[in-house]
């Protein structure tokens, strides 16, 4: 696990693998860097370097009880923090959810940074009233029952890590209410997302993962995405836990687009990825 200061508060990260291509992932809403540790190791086999984030407020980060901390300009600036502290010029960028948002801000705010994106399950326009609903209430809960939330928070962290699935939803246990409110209270009194004139003007190569029946992050927003991103290729994983239990399909869809940017912005694949002499997996299409 290493570690940078980013606006006087410690980022800490996981990375797989060593090089200049570069993979940074960023967790979804009061998750944390955990949620890719299958993931990590299976691409940075593939000769990836990969770089796992716990944003501000979640993780083994720091986690200030302050809302004005929290926003999709200051994530995305600790994803170019952290570029710099690797010594990496550009980065396919990308995550799940929130991550997914703070992957397109980048993009927006400091494209030059960005090689690709993958984008997983992206918050836009067509799921604001589903967080609105599904948040609240959750907001809500954990300021009027800070106390017992506190107690349950250090019980759970007490538990010992068992298997993936057991501890992603452990994660959300663990976690502090105070951090929580401040996150959620920071996130939903500002932008969730670009807005889609400036989304309209990302012309990196994407990745765009999405899947059906649910509300939060519908496959509308996904589609939506596709059709505004002149360099992408929409995926549809057959529901939220397919990565999560059954991940080959979609880890080889996202390694092979991580072979088509490499190739296509001209540095060397590794040995492993050159089968058909030109840079690609037999078989894989280019985006967009």
């Amino acid at each position: 696990m290493g570690e940078l200061r980013c606006q006087g508060h410690r980022i800490r990260y996981d990375e797989y693998g060593e090089g200049d291509q570069a993979l940074v992932l960023i967790h979804g809403l009061l998750m944390n860097r955990r949620m890719f540790e299958p993931l990590g190791p299976a691409l940075a086999e593939r000769g990836n370097r990969v770089v796992c984030i716990d944003l501000l407020g979640h993780g083994d980060s720091d986690q200030p009880e302050d809302l004005r901390l929290y926003s999709m300009p200051l994530f995305a600036r600790q994803i170019t923090a952290l570029l710099d502290h690797l010594g990496l010029e550009k980065a396919v960028v990308g995550g799940t959810s929130l991550g997914a948002n703070v992957a397109l801000e980048l993009a927006v705010r400091d494209p030059d940074r960005v090689e690709g994106l993958f984008i997983e399950m992206p918050v836009l326009d067509n799921a604001l009233a589903a967080v609105a609903a599904f948040f609240s209430p959750i907001l809500l809960g954990l300021r009027l029952g800070r106390p017992a939330f506190e107690i349950t928070a250090r019980v759970a962290s007490a538990l010992p890590r068992t298997t993936f699935l057991v501890d992603l939803g452990l994660d959300w246990v663990r976690r502090r209410p105070g951090p929580s409110v401040a996150v959620l209270e920071g996130l939903l009194l500002g932008e969730t997302a670009p807005h889609r004139d400036e989304r309209e003007r990302i012309t990196q190569p994407t990745l765009i993962v999405g899947h059906q029946r649910d509300p939060v992050h519908p496959f509308s927003d996904s589609g939506m995405l596709a059709d505004e991103l002149p360099q992408s290729r929409l995926v549809e994983a057959s529901s939220i836990l397919e990565w999560r239990v059954a991940p080959k399909r979609l880890t080889e869809e996202l390694a092979g687009f991580l072979d088509e940017v490499w190739a296509r912005s001209g540095q060397n694949l590794h040995p492993s990825h050159r089968a058909n002499g030109n840079g690609r997996r037999p078989g894989a299409a280019v985006g967009g």
